[in-house]
Formats: structure tokens, sequence, C-alpha cells
């Protein structure tokens, strides 16, 4: 793997695991076995490399997101995929933990890529849901957008309940309550 791909690499994962300010540049140059040179070579800085990392976890969970929701079936077996699609629970969301993180919610640089992600997939979400209104498998009545929404949602605090219990159960219990609840529709 070239020294700018371990870079990334190193710092997607300290960021999901360390936040902004708890991922140094020696930390991540350790991580890389990369020097200061070639880091510097490559990036103006940590902020700038922070900024490639967060877009790189960015497209990595819209392209899953995207797996499952066009794949084949139903709007609410396609739904059903996305919740259920397996996760590492107990880290939580490579980019929802980012919003958590005063450093990076407070850079627009570094927010940009977590905003536009949860905007195209409520709109991702939204769009399946509006095919299963089409397909009559949901009520008419059902606003799509509220439903993508609520979908994020119960995903996002899904991994803070399992992150606080040190248990993925309350994201189990969630997610598969959130999935019965589509179903009964």
């Amino acid at each position: 793997m070239e020294t700018v791909e371990r870079l990334i690499r190193s710092t997607q994962e300290l960021l999901w695991e360390r936040g902004y300010v708890g991922t140094s540049p020696k930390a991540i140059q350790r991580e890389a076995g990369a020097g200061q040179g070639s880091m510097y070579h490559h990036f103006a800085g940590k902020a700038e490399l922070a900024k490639v990392a967060i877009e790189r976890s960015a497209e990595e969970l819209r392209a899953a997101a995207a797996e499952q929701l066009a794949g084949d079936g139903t709007a609410g077996e396609r739904i059903g995929a996305y919740l259920s699609r397996e996760r590492d629970v107990l880290k939580g969301c490579r980019v929802g933990r980012l919003t958590a993180d005063p450093e990076v919610v407070a850079d627009p640089e570094l927010r940009k890529p977590l905003a536009e992600t949860f905007a195209w997939l409520r709109e991702r979400i939204a769009e399946v849901v509006a095919e299963g209104k089409q397909n009559g498998e949901y009520p008419e009545t059902l606003d799509p957008e509220r439903i993508a929404a609520t979908i994020a949602a119960v995903l996002q605090g899904g991994y803070v309940l399992a992150r606080a219990a040190d248990s993925t159960e309350p994201f189990d219990l969630a997610v598969n309550g959130l999935i019965d609840l589509l179903e009964a529709m």
C-alpha cells in the first residue's frame, strides 16, 4: 500500500477511535509507518489529511448504504437489508461519531462531508420509501422524508445507546423495533 493510502487509512481509523483532538500527527505517522517528511510532503497538515480521511469515510458509508438500498427486493426488504447489515456497533458510525467532535463540527471544511453524507442518506432512503408507496407497500399518508429522517436517527441513536451500555443489545432492539414498525405498515 502506498504511503498516501496508509496515511489516509490510518487517519480514518484514528479519527473513528480517538476523534480529531486525540489524533495527533505523530500517532498518524506511527500508525501509517510513515515519517513526518512523508506526511507533510503529501498533505499540508493534520487538517488537510483529516478532511481527506473524513471524505473517504463518508464515501465508504454512502457506497455501503447504496449497495443495500439499490439491491433486489421490495422497498421494505432493501431498507431491512440496510438496517441489518453488519456493523461494528460498539465503535459507532465512522461518520456519525465525528458529529459529536467539537473540533470537527466547528470547522466548515471538516463538517461538510458529514452534512452531505447524512443529507444523501436521508434522500436515498426517502426515494426507496417513495418507491414502496408507489408499489403499495406503504400507505399513501406516509411521508418518505420523515421516515428517512427517522431511520437515520434510530441508527445513530442506536449506536449511542449501545456505546453507553457497552452492549450491542440496545442497537439491535432499536433496529429490529424499527423494522417491525415498517413491516407493520
